[in-house]
């Protein structure tokens, strides 16, 4: 600023009081909420690395069952899954897939699992018919991921009416 800009000013703010408050004025801004993204990137990953895709040395057939329950597991209760008596809460169908998407689906589906709506799901994985001669890829990995997830208590294949050899009901811990 130049000498005299600055005189113009200083002149035309000659007759201005400054303002005596007895409070001091705080103003409030709202923040928006923080959103913790390496954290989310973390738990997603969590997700992604929690089941070992380990190969599962047991060779499965487009038409093999699939049955497991966890020791101890009352027999009425593999009874009554085995033979599809349980209200099917909410389902999942991974057929089509490949083995990394539906890794990822079927770990968003069983965190996103209410017990509320029942501990009964169904888990359509396909019959694998349309794979190589090394057989039944989703098959076998669901077979290899189930055993490994700790919300898991039982799962067997489904009647024929459900899906048969292609999809499995799983029982979840509540």
């Amino acid at each position: 600023m130049s000498t005299e800009e600055f005189s113009l000013f200083r002149e035309s703010m000659s007759d201005v009081k400054p303002l005596r408050h007895k409070h001091h004025v705080v103003h409030h801004s709202v923040k928006p909420p923080a959103i913790p993204i390496k954290t989310l990137e973390d738990e997603r990953q969590v997700l992604r690395d929690m089941l070992s895709d380990a190969y599962d040395p047991v060779e499965l057939q487009p038409g093999d069952m699939l049955s497991y329950y966890l020791p101890g597991l009352q027999t009425r209760i593999v009874r009554k899954l085995r033979s599809g008596h349980y209200r099917i809460a909410s389902e999942l169908d991974l057929h089509g897939l490949n083995a990394r998407d539906a890794k990822q689906q079927l770990l968003q589906f069983l965190h996103d699992a209410h017990p509320g709506q029942g501990e009964c799901v169904r888990i359509i994985h396909g019959k694998g018919n349309r794979s190589s001669h090394k057989g039944p890829v989703i098959k076998t990995k669901i077979n290899n991921w189930l055993r490994q997830h700790e919300r898991i208590l039982a799962f067997h294949s489904a009647r024929p009416v459900d899906g048969g050899t292609g999809a499995i009901y799983v029982l979840l811990r509540r």
